[in-house]
């Protein structure tokens, strides 16, 4: 276990600084897809065919193409736009998206083509007369969607909100190659440095499970609570 040591003795002190990275990743990807989910979730189901189509689009893209390959995307992809830009401002230097930043939005986006398709599903469940009630009470759009028809989404979705989130955290693990060094990139240096792969690998496992194992039951508790609420 000197290995696990804080301080220059071992790398306790670096693991743990890389799990929260990884936690603070995942949860600032989970949000952004979420934003993005309740985007898209009306455009998928508006009856305007462009809107339709838009997200479609968005679905397909990013539920059909790799993870890391979207990643790449975003990380090379992103600096060769701003610097285009730039470029017509007149500055010709080298300009590098933040590691953490661009982790963060491509796995939220990915995040967000998932929880799209498990908010839409939400949704469509809910039975018909619960619209027609709530629009022959005279209730406006906005009332009847927060009051009737929120609650009633969050309910259906949390469990399969649920996958998604255990998803975003264990794909955390890709953004490794755009250099930031969370638990999997840490691990990696680690076991270079050590030359002993085995062990920093497994101990990346346990925490990994740890952390889905604790947001599982989060989920479940939260699951809970709004079927009895």
């Amino acid at each position: 276990m000197e290995l696990l040591a804080f301080g220059d003795q071992g790398w306790g002190d670096e693991i743990l600084r890389a799990t929260f990275i990884t936690i603070f990743v995942a949860l600032s990807a989970f949000l952004i897809g979420f934003i993005f989910a309740t985007l898209f979730v009306f455009f998928k189901l508006s009856k305007k065919k462009y809107l339709n189509f838009i997200g479609n689009i968005y679905t397909t893209i990013f539920r059909g193409v790799p993870e890391l390959l979207i990643i790449y995307l975003f990380f090379f992809g992103g600096s060769s736009a701003i610097m285009f830009v730039s470029k017509i401002f007149g500055y010709d230097g080298y300009i590098e998206i933040n590691a953490f930043l661009t982790g963060a939005i491509s796995i939220g986006i990915i995040s967000g083509a998932y929880s799209t398709e498990v908010l839409r599903g939400a949704i469509l469940a809910i039975d018909k007369s619960q619209f027609e009630g709530a629009q022959a009470l005279g209730m406006k759009r906005y009332v009847y969607f927060l009051k009737v028809i929120t609650p009633q989404v969050l309910r259906l979705a949390i469990p399969n909100l649920s996958n998604v989130w255990q998803i975003t955290l264990k794909d955390t693990s890709l953004i490794s190659v755009t250099g930031l060094v969370e638990l999997m990139r840490q691990s990696y240096i680690a076991s270079g440095s050590t030359r002993n792969p085995l062990f920093f690998y497994l101990f990346a496992a346990v925490i990994y499970l740890i952390l889905t194992t604790f947001s599982l039951k989060f989920f479940n508790r939260l699951e809970k609570r709004y079927n009895f609420s």
